[in-house]
């Protein structure tokens, strides 16, 4: 390929990206010398969901929420439970379902009648289609709808600054506490553990833990993180997910359910909101 060559700015992949090219999570690509949004409005997946799948239990318990997903992911973790989506890229949703911002806001309006709040991005890593989510957030926030963000936390700091006013909600994946771990999933703990403390310091926080077999259930392993998420707010919720076979840990036995129950007793030493998920 070329042409004018130009850096990512959303995450710390930084991917430097050919007129053409995509980056490394399949949504981002270069439209003639910038680098933008593939996915840009490409609904793969909607639905009107609990509030609680998202999963958070201290936001506005009981209501539901217009949950949108699209395509791509900036890490790549082999337990991926919806790799179908996140893994894919645009060439995959051909033709694909297109909605503008507009468009989204007035949907998540139209249900209100049946308890929805707003507006979440979810089912695949949304911040990959930063723009989009930006657009709808601003719009959804002035027609006074909520706007949940559920992201791997896997961003660059001034981009998430940038978005953070018009987010009122997160759940943050942890995916463990080791840096190496992180490293095998194309991620970088140090990032995630920003977002917390940038967000938690601005909106609404949940974290959520899904526990692998074998990769990041030690007692002290959950301690560690515990300890760390204690030390930025102790009232965070904190979600001990079970972990069922997906993807590539196809050949995986779920987690023992009395392994999460372990880890969020250790969590509890720690944190005042526990709670076991997929169990």
């Amino acid at each position: 390929m070329t042409g004018e060559t130009a850096v990512c700015g959303i995450c710390p992949r930084h991917c430097h990206l050919q007129v053409g090219q995509t980056g490394k999570c399949r949504a981002r690509r270069n439209r003639d010398g910038v680098v933008v949004s593939d996915n840009y409005g490409v609904v793969t997946s909607l639905a009107l969901d609990p509030i609680e799948k998202k999963p958070l239990y201290h936001f506005h318990p009981g209501s539901r929420i217009l949950s949108a997903g699209s395509f791509g992911c900036n890490m790549r973790c082999p337990f991926c439970q919806n790799s179908q989506i996140s893994m894919a890229g645009r060439a995959s949703f051909q033709p694909a379902t297109e909605r503008q911002p507009e468009q989204l806001v007035e949907a998540a309006l139209a249900e209100r009648t049946r308890g929805n709040i707003g507006l979440a991005y979810t089912y695949n890593e949304p911040l990959v289609g930063y723009e989009f989510v930006l657009d709808c957030a601003k719009l959804a926030s002035a027609a006074g709808l909520q706007n949940v963000l559920v992201t791997n936390g896997y961003i660059c700091r001034a981009p998430l600054l940038t978005l953070l006013p018009y987010i009122h909600a997160m759940n943050i994946d942890l995916k463990g506490f080791r840096a190496s771990y992180y490293t095998s999933l194309g991620g970088d703990l140090a990032t995630v553990k920003e977002t917390i403390e940038l967000a938690a310091s601005l909106c609404h926080v949940e974290v959520t833990t899904l526990i692998v077999p074998g990769e990041n259930d030690s007692e002290a392993e959950i301690t560690e993180l515990a300890r760390w998420l204690a030390g930025v707010n102790p009232d965070i919720p904190y979600h001990v997910s079970r972990f069922f076979p997906r993807w590539q840990m196809a050949d995986r036995a779920p987690t023992p359910v009395g392994k999460v129950y372990a880890l969020a007793d250790t969590a509890r030493q720690f944190l005042h909101y526990v709670y076991e998920g997929n169990c």
